[in-house]
């Protein structure tokens, strides 16, 4: 039988402490000069009404502390939030653990915050929490605020510091509030990031403006997210650095994309990870990035992540990984992804465009550009920090690809913006797109391997349904054989759910590669651009024939071999002052050339043409569609 002991330990208070009065009893040892003690024996339930301090708690094994029904209670040592550990993996609820506590130790009874996201309600426990009247003591843990100032509309200088687990820094819900050069560093897991259960900052509401700036977040552990904008909440992040690592995943943990339960990146991303360090959710929620570092260990460093009309921008910043693997952003649904003057160093892509209706721009940040998010947004930039704010352009560095189109979505890259990749520059997983390169102010595509575009089917094998939840144990298995001709697919004509990409004055170097099976055209349009380079349909096939978890990386990954559309057309369209040099033989479909347009080779080199098996001139200002075939010789 459990035995249960009420307690109320009353406590002087601090000024990080909160409103605490004097103790006037313990039922386990008398008050003594160095504080009071509390031990909770094997078996026992010890109940605590009020916020208390001791000097030493113990918790015997089978032990626990807990609060009245409708609160929490959270354990500071020093300052430090600590001990508490979810008591199940895939559960919501914590308990502190057993064990001897030594110190200042405040046990902080806080009524309850419960977040709930789809099926399952958290029980949030938080350093500080607001409301649109100030800071709510009594949802709050303001024994873990340390130093600075804190007010009902700003807090500057504080500290706050997590080694249990599920805690968080700052949740803001309807409120407008400034965290001024906070410092937050929490250690340990985290268990939902789709709700922010664990994350150093919250901004949750429509009627939320949170400014964060100067901040210093350093948070390592699973879930464990850095800044999460949340439900129209607008977050405004500044001169801030935001550094999230991965924590060790529990052991009977099982991967699934069933967001209330996922506490790891779906290795169908080509990714590995099990924390990012953003998270944009909800429906209009804003978050701004400015003059700001954002990294993440793998996984995601700017992450959206389901919802509407979401907004995520970075001006100015230097955003990326630590890690092999991970992206700079995502976007997903009709999300609306802005980078401006930033250098982003990711291990494997820039953005990943989700779809089914992203919208995806890198640019420079003009004075004019940044001017119009700040009244856009609602950034609130002082006319000194517009005028502040230098024009720089984007560069982007990548271990692996530039950008991975897993779902259909609009990409527009101008300005001076750099891509420099490992591997292709684009990587179009069967999707619609609608891509704009920019070249007229000096925008450069720098594919280490060659290639500047290429598309293949989705290798994502999805996942699998186990015992009624939606597991990552999926394998994909590289088709075999020839793709079978679909007579209702036209591969000489563009269709709305083509690929398209359209380049203006730019000089490229590199190849288009089309290695669909199924019916979707590579549409390539060059406006007063030049290009060198192999544009083909191809056979695409993966370097090793089957996939799993253990060897996610080697999605995206295929060699091309060039052959004739089967329903993978290439469609070319060399408009007023564009040159193709074709370098090896190549497949289209379809070819227009403008009036002052032109096909050529290499110097030394040239080129002829057939059209269905015919060899025809290569005249400007002529279209040719059927089975086309240039070569080199």
């Amino acid at each position: 039988m459990t035995l249960i002991t009420r307690r109320s330990l009353l406590i002087a208070g601090t000024a990080t402490a909160g409103a605490l009065l004097v103790p006037v009893g313990s039922a386990t040892a008398a008050p003594t000069a160095s504080g009071t003690q509390i031990t909770v024996g094997s078996g026992e339930t010890y109940e605590l009404s009020a916020t208390t301090r001791v000097s030493r708690l113990t918790i015997a094994d089978g032990g626990r502390i807990v609060a009245p029904d409708g609160h929490s209670i959270s354990l500071t040592v020093d300052g430090v939030e600590t001990g508490q550990l979810l008591t199940e993996t895939g559960g919501t609820a914590t308990l502190i653990r057993a064990g001897t506590y030594q110190g200042d130790v405040v046990l902080t009874v806080a009524a309850a915050n419960e977040v709930t996201y789809e099926t399952l309600t958290f029980p949030f426990r938080q350093a500080l929490y607001v409301d649109g009247e100030g800071v709510v003591r009594d949802k709050s843990v303001l024994a873990a605020v340390l130093g600075g100032k804190l007010t009902d509309t700003l807090a500057r200088n504080v500290s706050i510091t997590s080694t249990g687990e599920c805690f968080d820094g700052v949740y803001v819900k309807d409120a407008t509030y400034t965290l001024d050069r906070p410092a937050i560093s929490l250690t340990g897991n985290g268990r939902c990031d789709f709700a922010g259960y664990g994350a150093a900052v919250v901004g949750d509401g429509s009627s939320t403006r949170l400014v964060v700036d100067g901040a210093r977040i350093s948070n390592k552990g699973v879930v464990r997210t850095g800044v999460i904008s949340n439900d129209g909440a607008s977050v405004v992040v500044k001169n801030s650095s935001v550094r999230c690592r991965n924590g060790v995943l529990p052991a009977d943990y099982q991967a699934t994309v069933e967001t209330p339960y996922m506490e790891s990146v779906p290795w169908m991303l080509g990714l590995d990870g099990t924390v990012r360090a953003t998270n944009l959710i909800g429906k209009n929620s804003t978050a701004t990035y400015l003059n700001s570092t954002v990294f993440s260990e793998t996984w995601g460093a700017l992450s959206v992540e389901g919802g509407s009309g979401l907004k995520l921008t970075a001006v100015n910043s230097h955003v990326g990984n630590t890690g092999e693997y991970g992206y700079g952003t995502y976007a997903i649904g009709d999300a609306t992804v802005r980078v401006l003057g930033s250098r982003f160093d990711v291990g494997s892509y820039a953005t990943i465009i989700a779809g089914p209706a992203a919208v995806v721009h890198y640019g420079d940040s003009t004075a004019d550009a940044v001017a119009a998010l700040d009244t856009e947004l609602e950034l609130g930039l002082t006319a000194g920090e517009l005028a502040s704010i230098p024009a720089r352009n984007t560069v982007v560095n990548s271990g692996h690809f530039g950008y991975m189109f897993f779902g259909a979505g609009t990409l527009t890259l101008d300005g001076g913006t750099v891509i420099n990749s490992e591997r292709a520059t684009f990587l179009n997983k069967g999707q619609q797109t609608a891509i704009t390169v920019d070249g007229s102010k000096g925008a450069r595509l720098n594919p280490r391997d060659g290639i500047i575009l290429q598309m293949i089917e989705l290798d994502d094998p999805g996942p699998v349904n186990v015992n009624g939840k939606m597991m990552n144990t999926g394998v994909y298995t590289e088709p075999t054989g020839e793709p079978t001709k679909d007579s209702t697919f036209d591969t000489t004509a563009v269709h709305t759910a083509d690929a398209a990409a359209t380049f203006a004055s730019i000089a490229l170097r590199g190849d288009f590669y089309n290695g669909m099976r199924k019916g979707k055209n590579m549409v390539l349009t060059f406006e007063d651009a030049t290009v060198e380079g192999v544009i083909s349909a191809t056979k695409a096939k993966h370097r090793v024939s089957s996939i799993d978890s253990s060897t996610f990386y080697e999605l995206g990954i295929v060699t091309n071999t060039v052959q004739a559309a089967v329903n993978n057309g290439a469609i070319v369209k060399l408009n007023s002052g564009s040159k193709w040099t074709v370098t090896a033989t190549s497949y289209l479909t379809a070819l227009t050339l403008a009036s002052d347009a032109a096909v050529g080779a290499p110097l030394g080199k040239s080129v002829t043409m057939t059209v269905d098996g015919t060899e025809v001139a290569i005249t400007a200002g002529k279209t040719y569609t059927g089975a086309i075939t240039l070569t080199v010789a």
